[in-house]
């Protein structure tokens, strides 16, 4: 799972790279009208632009070093789920997977640029999303995939 997690990693810098180099900042594409757009945006806060007001270097450190150690818990969690080849940790490897390659596309942005590289932009009418990356699109996904995990534990503990 730990392939998965460096795939997540590359696919997020792959595509990063791509719209820095073709798309002008704020600049906007339209994919599909009145739902997708690429836009190039730059976040110098965490999820949905929390603390993009804070003094920079306060900032930079407050976000990397709490990566950081979400970084070693997930993947000592992700290390000793992989360690057991039981077909019922699948979600709970599958969903770390996720959030740590994730959490390292955008840790290396912060660390190397001091923001986050957005460019997936979802609307829907007057309905318009954040917008997002590929990092954030496999955290959110781990992040739900690790609540079915639980909710699938629990499933199997009220039946037993």
């Amino acid at each position: 799972m730990f392939g998965l997690a460096v795939a997540v990693f590359a696919l997020d810098r792959i595509t990063k790279m791509l719209v820095e180099s073709y798309v002008s900042v704020w600049d906007t594409y339209v994919v599909v009208p009145h739902l997708f757009n690429i836009i190039h945006s730059k976040n110098r806060g965490a999820a949905f632009g929390i603390l993009a007001d804070a003094p920079g270097e306060w900032r930079t450190f407050f976000l990397v070093g709490l990566t950081l150690i979400v970084l070693v818990f997930v993947a000592s969690l992700l290390w000793q789920t992989t360690s057991t080849t039981s077909k019922d940790g699948r979600w709970l490897r599958l969903a770390l997977a996720l959030v740590l390659g994730g959490a390292l596309g955008n840790i290396y942005d912060r660390i190397f640029y001091g923001m986050v590289t957005d460019f997936l932009d979802l609307y829907l009418g007057s309905y318009h999303w954040h917008t997002f990356n590929i990092a954030d699109s496999a955290i959110t996904l781990g992040s739900a995939l690790l609540i079915f995990d639980l909710w699938q534990g629990r499933t199997h503990k009220a039946k037993a």
